[in-house]
This record gives C-alpha cells, sequence and structure tokens, in this order.
C-alpha cells in the first residue's frame, strides 16, 4: 500500500508491548504519524492534548477495555474514528465493537496487509463522515405554542382546550422549565378573554415587602417612598386573566388576601380601606407539592382547593421521549435563523444522546443547549463532541472505590439507559425495577441530597 500523503494521525492503545511496537512498526513505514499507549489512562490523555485521526485499541485490557475507550472517542471527539483488534475473537465481541462506534474489528493475528486495508477504510469513512449530513425529516406544527406529537402532551392540549372553554380558575403543575407559563398562556389566548389584557406574575422574584404593593397596587403616601398612588396587576388585568407563577412562594400572610380576591373578586390597594370590584380569571402554577405544603401548614388548605377548580399537569421532558427530537429540531432551525445562519443538522449519535439525556431542566435546558450549539459549533452539523459534557461518555468517569453506593447505582443507571437508547421501559426491565421506581432514581440522581 502506499504511503499517506496527509500523514493521519493514528494513536495504538494496547498493554502489550510487543504489540505496540508491531504495529507503531508498520504503520510508521505506511506513511502514519503514530502514537502508543499501554492502556485507556494514557491513551484518554493523549486523546485531551492531540488532534487524532483514528484511534486503534485492544478489546481486553487491565482496569478500563477497549470497548469503553471507543466509546469515549466516540462522544468526546468528532474527527476521530476508532477501530478495535482482539486476540479473542467472537461474534458478539464484533457486533459489541461495532456497536459501540467501531468502524472495523480486526481479530489477531492479522496480516499487514489486513491491517493497513482496515486503517484505510475506517480513514475514508471518517473523510465521508466529515462532509456527511444527517437531517430530522419529521416535523410536527406547534400546538398554542408548544411542541409535541407524544401521548401525554395530546392529554394536556385536550386538558388546555377544555380550560379555555371555561372561566374556571385553574391550577398548572410541573417542573421548572416544562412550560407551565406557556399553558397559561395558551389557555388564556384560547378563551373568551383572549383580547383582554394576560398579566404574568413571578411571585417568588418579587421581595415580600413589595409584593402586596405590586399585586394590589398602593396609594399616594402609603409607605416611604411611595410618591403618588399606582394600580396594581390585579387592576392591569381587569377584564383578562392574571398568572401568579410559583404561587407557592407566597407567605401565608399574603394567601389570606389572596384568597379574598379569590371569594370576593375585590382588591384593596395597599394605604386604603376602599375595596375594588376586579373582573379577573386567576391562573397559577407551582413546581412545588402544593397538598405537601397543605400538610406542614406551609400552604392554606382553603387556598388550595380554591385554587385547584382545574389542575393540568405538565409532564418533565424526559417522560416526552418522543418530543426531544422534535423540540431540538424546531430550536436549532430557530436560532439559526435568528443569527443568519445555515441550517445546522443532528448526527444520528448526538440525536440519540439528546434523547437518553435526562434534562433536568426540561424544555428550557434543552433551548439553552440547542442555542449554545448554534453559536458554538463550526460546520453544519452538530455531533456527540459538541454536546456539553455531562452528555457525553467519559471512560474515566470517577473509578475505583472511593463512590458512594449512590454514585456507582447513579452510574451503572446512565450505562443502562445509554445501552438501550434512553428506552426507559427496557431500561427498568433491564434493572429489575419497574418504570415508577427508575423515574424516582432518576429524579434523586439529578437532584441529590446535599
Amino acid at each position: 500500500m502506499s504511503s499517506s500523503p496527509a500523514k493521519e494521525r493514528i494513536l495504538i492503545v494496547d498493554d502489550s508491548g510487543a504489540t505496540l511496537e508491531v504495529l507503531q512498526r508498520n504503520l510508521t513505514a505506511a506513511g502514519y504519524r503514530v502514537f502508543t499507549a499501554p492502556g485507556v489512562a494514557e491513551a484518554v490523555e493523549i486523546l485531551g492534548g492531540t488532534a487524532l485521526d483514528l484511534v486503534i485499541t485492544d478489546l481486553k485490557m487491565p482496569k478500563v477495555g477497549g470497548l469503553d475507550l471507543v466509546r469515549h472517542v466516540r462522544e468526546n471527539f468528532k474527527d476521530t474514528e476508532a477501530m478495535m483488534i482482539t486476540g479473542y475473537p467472537s461474534i458478539e465481541g464484533a457486533v459489541n465493537a461495532i456497536k459501540t462506534g467501531a468502524e472495523e474489528f480486526l481479530a489477531k493475528p492479522f496480516t499487514d496487509e489486513e491491517l493497513l486495508s482496515a486503517v484505510q477504510r475506517a480513514l475514508d469513512k471518517l473523510k465521508v463522515r466529515r462532509s456527511g449530513r444527517t437531517t430530522l425529516a419529521q416535523v410536527v406544527p406547534a400546538h398554542k405554542g408548544f411542541i409535541g406529537d407524544s401521548r401525554v402532551m395530546q392529554n394536556v392540549f385536550v386538558a388546555i382546550g377544555k380550560a379555555s372553554s371555561t372561566s374556571a380558575t385553574v391550577l398548572i403543575t410541573g417542573e421548572s422549565g416544562t412550560g407551565k407559563e406557556l399553558a397559561a398562556r395558551a389557555i388564556h389566548y384560547g378563551s373568551a378573554r383572549s383580547s383582554a389584557p394576560f398579566v404574568p406574575v413571578n411571585c417568588g422574584g418579587i421581595p415580600e415587602a413589595l409584593l402586596e404593593s405590586e399585586l394590589f397596587g398602593h396609594v399616594k403616601g402609603a409607605f416611604t417612598g411611595a410618591d403618588e398612588s399606582q394600580a396594581g396587576f390585579f387592576h392591569a388585568a381587569d377584564g383578562g386573566t392574571i398568572f401568579l407563577d410559583e404561587v407557592s412562594d407566597m407567605s401565608l400572610a399574603m394567601q389570606v388576601k389572596l384568597l379574598r380576591v379569590l371569594q370576593d373578586r375585590e382588591v384593596c390597594m395597599v394605604g386604603s380601606n376602599r375595596l375594588r370590584k376586579v373582573d379577573v380569571r386567576i391562573l397559577a402554577a407551582t413546581n412545588r407539592d402544593l397538598q405537601g405544603l397543605v400538610r406542614k401548614g406551609l400552604f392554606r388548605e382553603d387556598l388550595f382547593y380554591r385554587l385547584n377548580v382545574i389542575t393540568i399537569f405538565i409532564p418533565p421532558l424526559r417522560e416526552r421521549d418522543d418530543d426531544i427530537l422534535l423540540l431540538a429540531h424546531h430550536f436549532v432551525t430557530e436560532f439559526a435563523a435568528e443569527s443568519d445562519q445555515s441550517p445546522r443538522h443532528f448526527s444520528d449519535k448526538a440525536l440519540q444522546s439528546l434523547r437518553s439525556y435526562n434534562w433536568p431542566g426540561n424544555v428550557r435546558e434543552l433551548e439553552n443547549v440547542i442555542q449554545r450549539l448554534v453559536v458554538m459549533t463550526d460546520g453544519d452539523a452538530i455531533d456527540v463532541p459538541d454536546l456539553p459534557t455531562l452528555m457525553r461518555f467519559s471512560a474515566l468517569r470517577k473509578t475505583g472505590f472511593t463512590r458512594t453506593l449512590a454514585e456507582v447505582e447513579a452510574e451503572y443507571i446512565s450505562n443502562v439507559l445509554a445501552s438501550v437508547d434512553g428506552n426507559k421501559t427496557r431500561a427498568a426491565e433491564l434493572l429489575g425495577i419497574n418504570r415508577k421506581t427508575l423515574r424516582e432514581k432518576l429524579r434523586r440522581i439529578e437532584k441529590p441530597s446535599s
């Protein structure tokens, strides 16, 4: 075989010094620039400081094996190919190597020609991959601002439609970042009040001392600095809808005043004794368990029942597997257009990683990640190495006997999920637990106790 004029860089990883020497001699003679490492730890260090085109690794090595190294390469180095060699050939080993990401699998002993041919094929595939593009063809139109085709989101859309047709108070629950305000807006703009104001209020973002004045207004001289009378959010929303986000953050004293508004539809400005009628529909939201807070005496039971006339639960993104890719495609198209950049495309592996990740920050986290990818990624293709580190596999992530049982369990669960492409039902079966228990364990992994 002729020498490689481009002098591609190849790293050989094997715990056998004799094998390293033979492979280095043959590949150097063929014109490649060759690096060697006796184990995965050394290989990871070289990968971190040297741009490589191909990693050739033995399958079985002490401590960390070749499959972990191949996966590490695949998920951390966009422009590096991987190839596996082994003295213990088996169909299962070859299948696992290819599934993990190795482009070639060679069983020892092999001839020089077989080695060089396999190396050339791997490098040829790398060239194709560097210029290739993968697109997401399926697009689902937005439903009142929501992107989603999963069954759980279809149920949400039905609930929003029913809530829009009434004037009842609605409590919207769900984790942070799931889209509770988006649901509130959908209810308002689908209702008979759609032409009137929609006023969102973040109750947790307003200091307690100011919340009453902000909600109900104040008269001139009501407190220091009140140089003139000012209407509150309830006045601004008259005829329309007020959205009280994070209503669970209200103090018990403020809860009493809100309860009075819900009962009498009247507000009293701070510093005044005069009640004023308001025609306002109230939508409230929380990411906390209000019933649990009621049991602890932190939230009034009578207010809870006033708010909880209609309840809509917005599911977390990890329970919307089918929607993650649709949302990713929507956001990548949107942000590319906003920044006047060319359309971006995800590799199949990148899409798999997005779907396997647990998304503790839900849709808001996904949106932020995609925006960063559009800004920071060179070229049109987004691959696994472009993703945040937490979404990529690491061959050396906390090994040994220094970890707690919870850390070991968390890593094992993550690896099982990754092995089944994020399919939580299949992962639960492999782990010997039900899907509900798996969800609870995933929540604990993402929100460890202090």
